[in-house]
């Protein structure tokens, strides 16, 4: 991870996912102090802005991309999308701490035993979106 100043993030998401995609739109109606850009994971665009990342992992497990290449995966990358986020920054700091740190890793876990069971539902084909930019809710 490089150091230095964030002036944005790239969040990169699993848009066949319904638990991501809606994650994705209530990332979208925040109010940002730092800039999120939104990015299906593994695709045309996110292979061409990084292509030294390993794109299935990004598939896996959510991934944040700071403008100066840091690098962020798992709860660390939830924890920097809450900090870029007005409302939840000292939510983010305090996930950050050691105290709060657990508090972060059963987030991730939580959502990743939704998103399973929510994915192993879902009507959408592999490769096809599980919503459309209107989806309010995972279905």
């Amino acid at each position: 991870m490089r150091a230095g100043a964030v002036r944005s993030l790239t969040v990169l998401y699993d848009a066949d996912c319904p638990v991501c995609v809606h994650i994705r739109n209530w990332l979208g109606r925040q109010r940002q102090l730092v800039p999120l850009r939104l990015m299906p994971a593994a695709s045309a665009e996110a292979r061409r802005r990084f292509p030294e990342l390993a794109h299935a992992e990004t598939l896996r497990e959510i991934t944040v991309v700071g403008d100066a290449g840091q690098l962020w995966r798992g709860a660390d990358a939830f924890v920097v999308c809450l900090w870029a986020l007005a409302e939840h920054r000292a939510k983010a700091d305090w996930l950050a701490t050691p105290a709060g740190r657990p508090f972060a890793r059963a987030a991730m876990h939580t959502a990743a035993a939704v998103r399973h069971a929510v994915r192993s539902k879902s009507e959408a084909e592999p490769g096809e979106p599980a919503c459309d930019e209107q989806c309010s809710a995972p279905r």
